[in-house]
C-alpha cells in the first residue's frame, strides 16, 4: 500500500522526501493530510480512486509508530462500519506501507473540499469534544464528489469496485 502525505505529514513522520520513492499516481493509492481542528492534531486519509476517507482525531505523534500498523487499522475499522471487505480497496499490510509523496493535485483538491466538510460537520456539532467521529466518517463516505462530470458518493464508488470484483 502506498500512502502519499503531504510536507505536513513527513514532517511529523519525520520522513525526509529525499529517500521516498518516486512513482505514477495510482487510483489504488492512499493520501494522508495532517489538520487542525480545535487545537488538536488531526489525520485525513483518501483513497484516491475513490475518495473513501477516513477522519482521525487527537493523534499523537507516538500513535504513528509504527505509521502502517496505524493507518491500516484505522482504515480496516471504517471498512468494518460499513460492512465492507477488507480487501475492497487494496491490500492492506501494516508491514508493506510505503511512504510516498503527494502526486495527484486532483485527489488533494478533493481532500481539501472534505476538510470544509469536517470543519463544518464539527462546527454543527459543538466542537470536537462532541462530535462522534464514527458518525463524521460515515457521512464523509456519503458526500456527493464531480467526477470529471460524474456525481457520486465515495461509498457508491466503493461499491461500484466491489461488485466490479466480485464479477471476475
Amino acid at each position: 500500500m502506498i500512502l502519499r502525505c503531504t510536507k505536513k505529514v513527513l514532517d511529523l513522520l519525520d520522513d525526509s522526501p529525499l529517500g521516498l520513492p518516486e512513482s505514477e499516481p495510482s487510483e489504488d493509492e492512499w493520501y494522508a493530510n495532517l489538520l487542525w481542528v480545535d487545537r488538536q492534531k488531526c489525520l485525513l486519509f483518501t483513497h484516491a480512486g475513490t475518495l473513501f476517507s477516513v477522519f482521525a482525531a487527537g493523534v499523537r505523534k507516538a500513535d504513528l509508530r509504527p505509521v502502517g500498523l496505524y493507518v491500516v487499522r484505522l482504515i480496516e475499522q471504517e471498512l468494518r462500519s460499513e460492512g465492507l471487505p477488507m480487501d475492497v480497496l487494496g491490500p492492506l499490510d501494516p508491514d508493506r506501507v510505503v511512504i510516498a509523496k503527494t502526486a495527484s493535485r486532483s485527489t488533494l483538491g478533493f481532500m481539501n473540499e472534505i476538510v470544509l466538510h469536517v470543519q463544518l460537520q464539527i462546527a454543527d456539532t459543538g466542537g470536537l469534544d462532541q462530535c462522534d467521529i464514527s458518525a463524521l466518517n460515515h457521512r464523509l463516505r456519503r458526500t456527493l464528489h464531480n467526477y470529471s462530470g460524474t456525481y457520486a458518493r465515495p461509498i457508491e464508488r466503493v461499491l461500484d469496485r466491489q461488485h466490479s470484483m466480485t464479477r471476475i
